[in-house]
Parts: C-alpha cells; sequence; structure tokens
C-alpha cells in the first residue's frame, strides 16, 4: 500500500483488550429523531480457542525415535485460528517431527498452501461477528453464500418498532438533495409503520379474525408481520454471522470487488480488515486497493483458496 489513505483504513479497527476487534459505526437521527447509520459496524465475538496439550498422549504412542512428543515445545505462538489450521495440515502428512515447518515460519507454510490451492485445512477456523448498519438489501445478498455459514438475523415479526433504524446508502451522503430525500422517506416510513400497527393493534383489539391469537406473544407477532409489509430495503437489518476462514475468504473476495454492490462491499471491507488485524496468518495476503468509483476494494494473489 502507498496510498496513504489507504493505511489510514486500517486505524479504523479497535482491538479490545481480550483481543478481538471491532470497527463501529455511529448512529444519526433525523430532525424528528428518526435513527439511522451510514456505514456498517463490524464486531468480532468468537474466534477459535486452541488446546494443544491434549494431543500429548497421541503424540506420546509413536515409536520415540520420531520426536513428535516434541511437536508440544514450539517456541513461537500463532493466533489461534492459524495454529488449528496449521495442526490440522500437519496432521495430514503426520509433520510432527523436528523436520516440519515450525511455527516460526508459519507465514510460509501458509503461502505455500494458498498457492497451492489447500484451503480445506482452512475450513477448521471459524469466526462469529455482530453484523449492524446492514440493510435488507444487504443481508438479502450476504445469506445467498451458504457453504460453512450460519446466520441469525433480527425478525420484524417479533421486534418491536422501537428498535426501527434505517441505512443510508453511500450515494445519498454527499448529495444533499438525495440525503434530504432519504430523511423525509425514513421518517415517514417510521410515522407510517407506528400509524399502521396501532390501527392493526385497534382492529385486533374487536376481533378481526385474521388478526386474533390467544398468547399475547402471537397478538404483537400478528400486528407486526401484517406492518411489516410497508418497510422499505433500507430498513437496518442487524444480524449474528458465522463462517469458517475458507468461506470468508470467498466471502471477502466476491465481495469486496469491483464487481459487487457498493452496501455489501463497505461490509465486506470492515470483515476484511478486523479478520487481517485478528489473524494475518490466514488473512495477511490480501491488499486493499482504490476503485474508479473511489471506493475500497479487496485483492490477493491466491484467490479461491
Amino acid at each position: 500500500m502507498t496510498d496513504p489513505d489507504l493505511a489510514a483504513v486500517r486505524q479504523w479497527v479497535q482491538i479490545d483488550a481480550a483481543g478481538f476487534p471491532s470497527i463501529p459505526s455511529p448512529v444519526l437521527t433525523t430532525g424528528q429523531g428518526t435513527p439511522y447509520l451510514r456505514a456498517p459496524g463490524v464486531v468480532l465475538i468468537a474466534q477459535p480457542r486452541v488446546h494443544l496439550s491434549g494431543i500429548a498422549d497421541f503424540l506420546h504412542g509413536f515409536d520415540p525415535q520420531l520426536e513428535f512428543a516434541q511437536y508440544l515445545q514450539d517456541p513461537t505462538e500463532l493466533p489461534s485460528g492459524a495454529q488449528l489450521c496449521k495442526t490440522a495440515g500437519q496432521l495430514c502428512y503426520a509433520s510432527f517431527t523436528p523436520r516440519r515447518t515450525w511455527n516460526a515460519e508459519a507465514n510460509r507454510y501458509f503461502q505455500n498452501l494458498k498457492a497451492s490451492g489447500h484451503g480445506s485445512v482452512l475450513e477448521h477456523a471459524s469466526y462469529s461477528f455482530l453484523l449492524y448498519g446492514i440493510s435488507r438489501s444487504v443481508t438479502h445478498e450476504l445469506v445467498r453464500h451458504r457453504a460453512g455459514c450460519a446466520y441469525s438475523q433480527i425478525s420484524q415479526r417479533y421486534v418491536s418498532g422501537k428498535v426501527l433504524r434505517f441505512v443510508e446508502r453511500p450515494e445519498y451522503v454527499e448529495d444533499p438533495e438525495l440525503h434530504a430525500w432519504f430523511e423525509r422517506r425514513i421518517d415517514a416510513a417510521a410515522a407510517d409503520y407506528a400509524a399502521l400497527t396501532e390501527a392493526l393493534a385497534a382492529r385486533q383489539k374487536s376481533g378481526v379474525e385474521l388478526l386474533n391469537a390467544e398468547a399475547r406473544t402471537d397478538l404483537r407477532k400478528k400486528v407486526q408481520q401484517a406492518a411489516r409489509s410497508l418497510l422499505p430495503n433500507e430498513t437496518e437489518a442487524p444480524m449474528v454471522m458465522t463462517a469458517n476462514a475458507r468461506a470468508w475468504r470467498h466471502i471477502i473476495e466476491m465481495r469486496a470487488n469491483p464487481h459487487a454492490e457498493v452496501e455489501i462491499r463497505a461490509l465486506a471491507l470492515r470483515v476484511y480488515l478486523c479478520l487481517a488485524a485478528v489473524d494475518p496468518f490466514l488473512f495477511g495476503d490480501y491488499r486493499l486497493v482504490r476503485l474508479s468509483d473511489g471506493t475500497l476494494g479487496v485483492e490477493t494473489e491466491h484467490p479461491k483458496v
């Protein structure tokens, strides 16, 4: 990276005392108090935890002349994800002898692995993110990634309008007319949603059959599932998403490139920054690039690992 602005992008990442990175996104409000966000918020909430001492009995079960037992005496500590993947890969070839690739040479080990396309061992390390400041448009694209991924997304059937927020597209932010239009639109959507839920609740109390239910939770659900139909695609749809390292690499390569939609590109960029911060061995081969539209993308010499 030679562009100083690109170098500064990595400073977006905040790492807490436990070693978990995040990129926060501030909440703004319209003049009428409708909350909205302008960028994805990304928070790593789970990552691998490796405990290798438990494999001592396995290593001692081989001919002592192989010196497998000293595998646990490697003085160089790796990030847990990298250690997990490296140990899994070395098991494939019983590479536990002193002639193996030691942790001090882990970067070379993973470069060789990526160059050869042997990405299956990367599937052992999984990372979970809380993703917010993302619209329904983004999540509808994101959940198309299935292999190696798991999702838990906010339900508009069970969640009331009290937590209703919106997401402003990047194209509107610097354009006064489009931004004003956006604010008017979400103010109207929030007001219409509140009015519609009130009208539906009134009809429910009057005994309208389609809105009727016995359980209190179901009563609210009947109202909210009908009212959500008017909410726009720019409604915020936060989720927890888990994927293994190989799946995250695929998502980054697909969604942080020039052909991806700009909103999901911003999300993939932030996920990459957090993953590279927590485990450079698995994600350090990527580099930031400035795209023709002024946004940022990510590329690597080792795609489709």
